[in-house]
């Protein structure tokens, strides 16, 4: 397994931005899909936005199309994930998570096989 460590939660008024960081371990993270979901109190985790290590292409969940933006630093083994125009209900424990096989649809949480420990972002109304 990979190691994910996530940072750039915390408490943010409505209309602002926070970014998110996620560092891995390992030196093949270049050729990693990554995505990031999200947990709400009392609901599933959630996709919430994904990228290719092959071609750069980005994917949002519809929630958060654009207001979110995925991103990576290969050099820096870091994915971010830009969050602007926030509103109460993103308000969540959100998750980096690597896939090294390829194996699924990158909306589907069991594509991927190494996940952060989260970070709380609390959005206030």
């Amino acid at each position: 397994q990979v190691q994910l460590v996530e940072s750039g939660g915390g408490l943010v008024q409505a209309g602002g931005s926070l970014r998110l960081s996620c560092v891995a371990s390992g030196r093949t993270f270049s050729r990693y899909n990554m995505g990031w979901f999200r947990q709400a109190p009392g609901k599933e985790r959630e996709f919430v936005a994904a990228i290719r290590w092959s071609s750069g292409s980005t994917y949002y969940a519809d929630s958060v199309k654009g207001r979110f933006t995925i991103s990576r630093d290969n050099a820096k083994n870091t994915v971010y994930l830009q969050m602007n125009s926030l509103k109460p209900e993103d308000t969540a424990v959100y998750y980096c998570a690597a896939d090294r096989n390829y194996s699924g649809s990158y909306y589907y949480r069991g594509t991927y096989d190494s996940w952060g420990q989260g970070t709380q972002v609390t959005v206030s109304s």
